[in-house]
């Protein structure tokens, strides 16, 4: 599932699980062959439950990605076709969030309430059914005629509309702050998205008032439009519900080509006690992007 369709499309019902089950073993045999690992899962110990975003990967297929993820010691997936969550939940990972509506098409415009609405309903469901802590939501691009006022109304107006149906079900609903400065790919910013002002979506969290709907912190967004990560993490934990990483500039790998000192990043969120996911959502640049994956898991694992 690539990004785009992940933040786009609406979350799809489980269908295709027999032909990969099939494919499983065939899958997990190519992903040990590949590093001359024995396909186990490694048994370190740690305080950072990682997951890792399917579409960055691609073409590899989600089973494949999930069984080098599983070696590598991640606890989940995400940002994959609903169709490959039998698959990959038969291998041992979890799927720590499911899709809604796109990052485009969001509640600022009340003519999208509906749509987001039945989308975010879909992701819920899809998320209690498989035990995903949490559905993501947007609040979409800025819209003339809409001013900032009347944007937090509707976007508050639209999330209100389905907070009992995720309270009811156990499911959290996170909020995505995103950067509108990087115009160079359509996955690395996403000029004119209205909520692109990390204090803007923690007071629409705030306002939301419930402990289900919280905050996505993509490491990599707020480094580029807010910086001061560490104080922002410490200031902003309690209503923290996911964390997403990526190198910068580029949302390339976690390396030493990039300016985020990640374990100390981590180290911070680890320190606030946070509980949940954080997930590896980088595009990775190298010939070997499991090799990539590997390093940034071992990076985070403080």
């Amino acid at each position: 599932m690539k990004r785009r369709d992940f933040l786009t499309a609406p979350a799809l019902l489980a269908g295709s699980a027999l032909a990969l089950h099939a494919s499983t073993s065939t899958a997990e045999e190519a992903a040990s062959a590949s590093d001359g690992s024995s396909g186990q899962p490694s048994n370190s110990a740690t305080r950072v439950h990682q997951s890792v975003m399917g579409w960055c990967f691609e073409p590899m297929d989600a089973v494949t990605l999930a069984q080098h993820g599983r070696r590598m010691g991640l606890e989940a997936i995400e940002g994959i076709g609903a169709d490959h969550y039998d698959a990959v939940t038969k291998l041992g990972l979890k799927i720590s969030l499911t899709a809604s509506h796109g990052f485009a098409t969001g509640p600022v415009d009340p003519s999208n309430h509906p749509e987001v609405q039945q989308k975010l309903r879909a992701g819920i469901d899809l998320a209690a059914k498989y035990g995903a802590p949490n559905v993501i939501t947007f609040t979409g691009m800025a819209k003339k005629g809409i001013n900032d006022a009347a944007a937090r109304r509707n976007c508050l107006e639209c999330w209100k509309g389905v907070l009992s149906y995720a309270e009811d079900k156990g499911v959290g609903i996170v909020l995505e702050h995103l950067n509108t400065r990087d115009d160079s790919h359509p996955m690395k910013g996403h000029p004119g998205y209205w909520g692109d002002d990390l204090h803007q979506c923690a007071e629409l969290v705030t306002a939301m008032d419930s402990p289900k709907f919280k905050l996505l912190f993509d490491i990599y967004h707020v480094q580029i439009m807010n910086g001061d990560l560490i104080r922002n993490i410490r200031d902003y934990h309690p209503i923290v519900g996911h964390y997403h990483t990526a190198g910068n500039p580029g949302r390339g790998e976690l390396n030493e080509h990039q300016e985020i000192n990640y374990p100390a990043v981590i180290r911070a969120i680890v320190d606030t006690g946070y509980q949940g996911y954080i997930a590896q959502e980088f595009l990775p640049t190298s010939d070997n992007p499991m090799k990539s994956l590997e390093q940034a898991v071992q990076l985070c694992n403080v």
